[in-house]
């Protein structure tokens, strides 16, 4: 769930330099094989083969290109060093590398009968690898497709000096019609939570406009079309974001009883609008957290590990690591010295993963020192839910998969269905589901490289859940 600031620090990597137009036809040297264009394919990992997708064109008597690895969320990388060879027979020596990205990745291979293969190397790795003119992902078969039995409007509205824009979809008919505002979790998100290729939002809202509730969806501040906070933000900035859009939902005649989905970190925003506002009608959370954010973090990391298989001293070195570092971050000393301890565990981070403090690489170590000690990670880890749940009036419905790496269920709903029943809260499901991951997928280990390579956006128990749930009470 690590955001660190949406706009002035990128957790995942969302590189957007998309590649030019492919449309020219060009031959690789004389082996009759045009090599521009986009190619598709896979590099041969162990378990899990990763989907990747290349675009090369010619750049005057050179060559230039992109590379998007869905399933690591990464898009328009810039290829560097990229060596067409002259042919040999039938075939044609290519060869690229990937700029910016650690251990000197290089794909060495051969283009023939329309397919380029080859040997990727990465770190001393060396992995199979084929790229071809067919489309080789896997398939997003829950996408919209029209024609849609509802209205698509492309809204705009103000958060203090935020402007925001998203995407009202309104059921036909006359209305009223219970409405919805998705929040979306940590990093920078557009209106339809475009992650690994999957668009959830964009999936859940036509389902719950087909079923007759109007839902509001927004890029987040410093995506898509919406403008960034001038500040580094936090989650109470989020809060204050979601807000606008509750008050623009309620400004539209159309709209009867106003609700909240909110995802991973935006349950937490929508617990905090729900526990402060009394115009909400209802809350689903998804994912959501129920304890405190080091507590969460804590417990995510330590799933992790395990599940990636870490030995378990290593385990243990990295998780005392992490209680250092939320220790400093959470604390009240003087800025200069939890820099320094935050710099320690930094230190220790990197020698826990077999790299001595003399060989460790100086801007990644400032990078990730910055990324620690912005705004949004200190109050994040600081913030407990709690208080918003015992203010919590409305009904709330929340979800969790047992797959969850990253927002534990166990954990997290029992302090949610704690905190509201202790406040005498009646209304209230917590629904651990089998099977599904922190994205709602019907998944096989719950980790996040797994994402990218499902299919499913959204598991439809789920979504059927979700829909039943606001309709049974919405209804007049």
């Amino acid at each position: 769930m690590s955001r660190g600031s949406r706009q002035h620090a990128r957790p995942r990597c969302k590189a957007r330099a998309g590649a030019a137009a492919l449309a020219a036809s060009l031959a690789a040297g004389g082996a009759g094989v045009e090599l521009a264009g986009h190619w598709e394919g896979r590099i041969d990992t162990p378990g899990t083969p990763l989907h990747i997708q290349v675009n090369l064109e010619r750049d005057g008597e050179g060559w230039r290109g992109t590379i998007d690895i869905p399933a690591q969320g990464a898009q328009g990388l810039p290829l560097s060093d990229i060596e067409v060879r002259d042919p040999e027979g039938d075939t044609t020596r290519v060869e690229f590398g990937i700029s910016g990205v650690p251990g000197q990745p290089r794909f060495r291979g051969r283009l023939k009968d329309d397919a380029i293969t080859g040997r990727f190397e990465q770190g001393g790795a060396s992995i199979r690898f084929r790229l071809g003119r067919e489309a080789d992902g896997p398939r997003r078969p829950q996408a919209p497709e029209p024609p849609f039995p509802y209205s698509s409007e492309d809204v705009g509205f103000d958060s203090g000096a935020v402007r925001l824009a998203g995407t009202l979809t309104v059921p036909g008919g006359d209305g009223p019609f219970p409405a919805v505002l998705l929040i979306s979790g940590s990093g920078p998100q557009d209106r339809d939570g475009t992650l690994f290729g999957h668009k959830p939002f964009h999936v859940l809202a036509d389902y719950l406009s087909r079923a007759g509730i109007a839902v509001l969806r927004v890029d987040d501040p410093g995506t898509g079309a919406s403008t960034p906070h001038p500040e580094p933000p936090t989650t109470r900035d989020f809060a204050r974001d979601a807000g606008a859009g509750v008050d623009y939902l309620r400004s539209d005649p159309r709209m009867g009883a106003v609700g909240l989905i909110g995802h991973s970190e935006g349950g937490t925003v929508a617990t905090m609008l729900t526990g402060s506002r009394e115009d909400m009608a209802f809350v689903v959370l998804l994912a959501a957290g129920g304890v405190p954010g080091a507590e969460l973090m804590r417990r995510q990391n330590e799933r992790l590990f395990a599940a990636l298989g870490l030995p378990t001293r290593q385990q243990r070195t990295r998780l005392e690591l992490l209680d250092r570092l939320f220790a400093a971050l959470t604390s009240d000393a003087a800025p200069a010295q939890v820099e320094a301890e935050v710099e320690a565990v930094v230190r220790g981070q990197f020698e826990a993963g077999g790299v001595p403090v003399a060989r460790q690489p100086e801007d990644q170590v400032r990078r990730a020192v910055a990324q620690a000690m912005t705004p949004w990670m200190r109050y994040f880890l600081a913030y407990d839910p709690g208080s918003a749940f015992a203010r919590t009036q409305v009904p709330v419905l929340a979800l969790n998969g047992e797959l969850d790496l990253q927002v534990d269920a166990d954990q997290n709903l029992a302090a949610i269905e704690d905190a509201l029943r202790e406040a005498g809260h009646e209304d209230v499901a917590t629904v651990r589901l089998p099977g599904l991951n922190h994205l709602f997928q019907t998944a096989g280990t719950g980790l996040p490289n797994e994402y990218g390579t499902i299919e499913e956006t959204m598991s439809p128990r789920v979504l059927e859940l979700i829909r039943d749930w606001i309709l049974a009470r919405t209804a007049p």
